[in-house]
């Protein structure tokens, strides 16, 4: 199973920018996929869910600029990033999980998360 994420780039603060993260081997439609941020010198931070059920979850910082969506034929996940802040700053990295319907806790937590993509980077300047 591979991740590519894709969408980052150096923006003023209020703008906005929609990152992609698509997935490809295994079974998709199974997966629980969330992005996490990591700023320099911090520690991974999540940032946003969407389970295979499309229940979504978010850190409370962003709620309101952000959306977390997926679709499934095209096996990809995005993450519309709106009314952004310095703070937003940060790699962003998309992560997957294959789950069962059933499990719903532990998504904040990066070690629940079998595949990892590789980061792309938002700049966000004030």
């Amino acid at each position: 199973v591979q991740l590519q994420a894709s969408g980052g780039g150096v923006v003023q603060a209020g703008a906005s920018l929609r990152l992609s993260c698509v997935v490809s081997g295994g079974t998709f439609s199974r997966y629980a996929v969330a992005w996490f941020r990591q700023a320099p010198g911090k520690e991974r931070e999540f940032v946003a869910l969407i389970h295979r059920s499309s229940w979504t979850n978010y850190l409370n910082s962003v709620k309101g600029r952000f959306t977390i969506s997926r679709d499934n034929a095209k096996k990809t996940v995005y993450l519309q990033m709106n009314k952004l802040e310095p703070e937003d700053t940060a790699v962003y990295y998309c992560a997957a999980k294959d789950v069962i319907i059933t499990d719903v806790h532990g998504f904040s937590d990066p070690g629940k998360y079998t595949y990892w993509g590789q980061g792309t980077q938002v700049t966000v300047s004030s």
